[in-house]
Formats: C-alpha cells, structure tokens, sequence
C-alpha cells in the first residue's frame, strides 16, 4: 500500500498542460499528487469523519433512549448513522406508507464544513495557490487578463469535479448498504445531493485558496457579478427578517414551547438531543418565515395554511418549536406591514446592481434590475423546496411552503422594486455625470453609432442628386459655372485629388531659364479679387473656397 501512495504521489500532474493559456505553469513536480488523487483522498476524509462525528451522537441516543428505537446493536447504531449522514446532505427516504423529505438543513452544516475543509487540503495539496495565482503584474493586456481568467474558471471547477465525482460514488455505495426493510434511501437524490454539495464547496474552497474573495468574484463578468451581488442582498436581507420574526415568536410563545416540552418529558440526554433536534430544523423555520413575508406562508399539514391573510391550522406534530405558530383565525391588520420587506429588499438590489455596473442608456437599468429579481425568485424558490417535505403520509404528507408560489412572488416583488429603483439610481448618476462607468459607456454607444451616421449622410447625398435629377434641386453643371463654389466638409472629402501628369511642362519656369534675371523691383499693390463669393455665414460653419482657374490667372 505504501508502495502504491509513492507512485501515486510521484506520478506527474497534467490538469492544465493541455491548455494553451499564457499564464499556466505545466511542470511536473515529483512532490505534488495529481488533482484527482488529491480530490479522493479528500472525499475519503470528509466522509470518514463526518460519519465518525455522527455515529458517536447516534451512539449516545441509543444509549439514552429505550432499546430498539436506533437500531438493534451496534450495526443498527451504525446504520442508523450511516443514513443520518445521507439525510444530511438532503437525500429522502422511503418507509412503509410513504416517505420523508422534512429534512433539518442545519444538519447539512456539518458535511458543508468538513467539504470546505477538504477542499482546502486538496487544493493546497496540488499546489494550485503556485500554479496559477489570482494577481497579475500591472498593465497587463486585457487579452492575457481575460485568458488569465478563464483558466482560472476552468481549474476551480476541475477542483470541483476531482472532489464531487468520487464523494457521489462513495455515498451512493453507504446508501446501497444502509438499505434494509424499514427505510430506503432514494439512490437518484443521494447521488445529486451529495454531487451539487461537494462540487459548491470543492470549488468555493478552490477559489478561496487561490486568492482572496474580492479578487475571485472579480473573476465573473461585471454584468453578471452586479446581478449576484444584488440577489445575494435580497435574499440576505428576507432571511435575516425571517430569523427575526422567529425569534420574536419564540420570546412570544415561550410558554406554550416549555408547555409542549414538559409534556414529551424527554429525560436530560434526550432533552438535549430533542434541543439538538430543534436547533437544525431552525433554518427550516427561517424560510418558512420568509415564505410567510413574500405572502404566499406555508402549511403544517394537509390542509392548513399559516400567511399574512390568515391562519388556518388543525393536529400538527407534537415539537415544541411548533408551538410559536400563531393562533387560528384572521391575522391582526399590523401584521400586513412584514410584506413590504421584499420591496425594500428589492430597492437595495436595484441600487447594488448600478452601483457595480451602470448602463449608458436608461432603459437598460430597469432592465437588469428585474433580472435580478428572477435569480432572487429562483433561489428563494429552490430554499423553499429544500425547507419542505414529507414527514410520511395522510395528514404529514404536505409541509412547509409550495416551491412555485413563493418563487413567483420574490419575482415580482423584488424585481419590480429592483427595476424602479435601478431605473432612478442609473438616472441620478447620468443627471449628475460623476460617475466614470457611465461616461465610458456613453462614449462606448456613441462609437457604436458613428457608422449609422455616415450612412446616413450617404443617403442625404444620394438623395440630393437623385432631386436633382427630376429638377427639384440645382445641378451640378449649375453649381460648376460659379468661380467662387463653396465645399463644405462633407463635399471636401468626396472630391478626387488632382494628379499632376509626368509630362506636363511648366512654360513659366522655361520662359524664366531663357531671359536674363532682372533687377527685383517691388510690385505694386494687386487689386483684391473679385471672382471668390464669400459665403461664410450660409453654412454656420467652416467653408472652404476653391477657385479652379486660380492656376491660370496666377
């Protein structure tokens, strides 16, 4: 084994060599692991100790709680554990009568962090900090900029990848061995799940290990990182309103919570267990609170509804978090107020989103700003999705807020905020002129227009002699009988230049060669000429005059 781990270490590492990017180093160094080596090693380890971490908590349960009821022996505790870390990173169950999907999203902490962790050691395990760093020397071309970028994109996600591929094959043989007749993992969900988890992780922990967080998110367009940063807002801002309107209903309802905790009577170990329990389902509980701000609320059961217009309750389960819900009945009229929130929301995006990349025109703010607002829907809907579920069948088969309702409303309400208030911020700083993004857009769309007007002084001119053709203007033989004929610029660059022909002799210069030089007398005073028109104010402009029999008076 040993023997095998040196070869391994010692086998040379090819990720980038294949691309031609200035700025990719392909040494092969005898000392550093080849990417996907380092990507198993890491799956490996995240699922080694996350499984450890888990079994002990199981262990402790089982010890504490009746027999049987986490397994029988220590193989039940270990499968036990074995499917807990699977329901970590979201992956259902099916169970006799129907199946679970109510999953706490704290319990996807732990495989997060220890990804992220892993991550880390992969990434510096490669060496990719040396392989290809974040800075560029200043007054680097744009060319080499762009090409240094995209290399970049493309080593993040094959950090990604090396960690996601082997970590999803790993689970899904974990959820083919925990199969037994009670509860079956779905196969589909566990590979997904575990895949999308550690390939965002992976490749986050890649991005970091390169270089700082500022100069990663400068690797994405500035269109596009003005969009991430405004939806990152909103979203921020409706899940921190959220937490704030579940604590406040936990202060509120305390009582009812101890009440529905001395019932369960749970002992101390299970106490704290149930506690550990209720702290994981508390980010559940955060979207479910959102859910409610948007409008749509959410269900605790069939049949039941908990949203700003009313609350329409009936048996729901027995947890003690459960006991902060509002009573049955219609809502108090101050309660309406939690549902400008996502229009606020909506406004501070908007202002993020010109803030970072200004439009030259304005028109294309409010336009962006709405974009906005469909990737802050898009991700409050997939938080919706994941914060609901089954807990089984009949009355526990529908709970938590419906993905598509909640997704529709972040959409309009933050987008229509985020494209009012992106339109005024844009127009502010184009009123004002300070701000230099503007400028240089401006200046960008008005050489973008500079062919449409020379085509249209093209067809000013064709059209001018097509009207004089048919006699609605002066022609140009007309034109051409008068000595002093003004061009204006635009004539000036369309007239041929003369060409002086070889054996063309000037008789001046000969006659001069033949007479004897005379004394220099001093001339007289010319008369001024009279054959030049001056039309100076007829245009408003710059006129160039041209005398074309100049040459034979002279």
């Amino acid at each position: 084994m040993t023997a095998l781990f040196d070869q391994l270490r010692t086998a040379p590492r090819n990720v980038l060599s294949r691309l031609p990017l200035p700025g990719v180093t392909g040494d092969d160094d005898d000392v550093r692991r080849p990417l996907p080596v380092s990507g198993m090693l890491a799956a490996a380890w995240t699922l080694g100790v996350g499984l450890a971490v888990l079994t002990t908590l199981t262990l402790v349960g089982w010890v504490a709680s009746p027999r049987g009821a986490l397994g029988t022996g220590l193989p039940g505790v270990f499968r036990t554990a074995a499917q807990l870390w699977l329901a970590a990173h979201h992956a259902g169950f099916a169970i006799p009568g129907g199946s679970v999907g109510l999953l706490p999203l704290g319990l996807m902490v732990l495989p997060a962090f220890l990804l992220y962790r892993a991550g880390i050691w992969m990434a510096r395990d490669a060496d990719l900090r040396l392989r290809l760093p974040a800075r560029l020397p200043k007054n680097t071309p744009k060319d080499v900029a762009n090409a240094r970028r995209k290399a970049q994109l493309v080593l993040v996600a094959q950090a990604g990848i090396s960690l996601a591929a082997p970590y999803a094959l790993l689970a899904g043989m974990i959820a083919l061995v925990t199969r037994n007749e009670i509860t079956q993992p779905f196969l589909a969900e566990t590979l997904i799940s575990h895949l999308v988890l550690a390939f965002l992780a992976g490749s986050l922990a890649t991005a970091r290990t390169i270089g700082p967080w500022r100069l990663m998110l400068r690797l994405l367009p500035e269109r596009l990182r003005s969009v991430v940063v405004g939806s990152s807002a909103a979203l921020a801002i409706m899940l921190v309103a959220g937490a704030v309107m579940v604590l406040g209903a936990l202060v509120v309802n305390f009582g009812q919570v101890r009440e529905l905790s001395g019932i369960l009577s749970p002992g101390f170990v299970g106490g704290l267990l149930l506690l550990l329990v209720q702290g994981l389902y508390l980010l559940n509980a955060v979207i479910w609170a959102m859910a409610y701000i948007v409008g749509p609320g959410f269900a605790v059961g069939t049949g039941t509804l908990v949203a700003p217009t009313g609350v329409q309750l009936g048996t729901v389960p027995s947890l003690p978090i459960l006991g902060a819900l509002p009573e049955a009945g219609p809502t108090p009229a101050w309660v309406m107020v939690v549902i400008a929130v996502p229009f606020i929301a909506g406004a501070v995006a908007g202002i993020l989103v010109v803030r970072i990349s200004p439009s030259p025109s304005y028109e294309g703010a409010p336009l962006w700003g709405f974009v906005c607002g469909l990737v802050t829907g898009a991700a409050a809907g997939l938080l919706a999705a994941l914060s609901g579920g089954s807990l089984g069948g009949a009355r526990l088969a529908s709970l938590g807020p419906e993905a598509w309702q909640v997704m529709l409303s972040v959409t309009l309400e933050v987008g229509v905020a985020a494209g009012i208030a992106a339109g005024l911020a844009n127009w502010w700083l184009i009123f004002r002129g300070h701000n230099a993004a503007v400028t240089k857009a401006a200046a960008k769309v008005g050489t973008a227009t500079a062919p449409v007007r020379k085509a249209s002084v093209k067809l000013a001119r064709a059209a001018g002699s097509v009207a004089s053709k048919v006699g609605f203007a002066e022609s140009e033989e007309a034109r051409s009988t008068l000595p002093g004929h003004w061009l204006d610029a635009t004539e000036c660059d369309t007239q041929p230049i003369p060409v002086i022909r070889d054996d063309w002799e000037d008789e001046h210069a000969s006659a001069a060669v033949e007479s004897p030089p005379k004394a220099h007398r001093p001339e007289p005073p010319r008369p001024p000429r009279r054959d030049i028109v001056d039309e100076s104010d007829d245009k408003g402009g710059h006129v160039i005059y041209v005398d074309p029999y100049a040459w034979d008076r002279d």
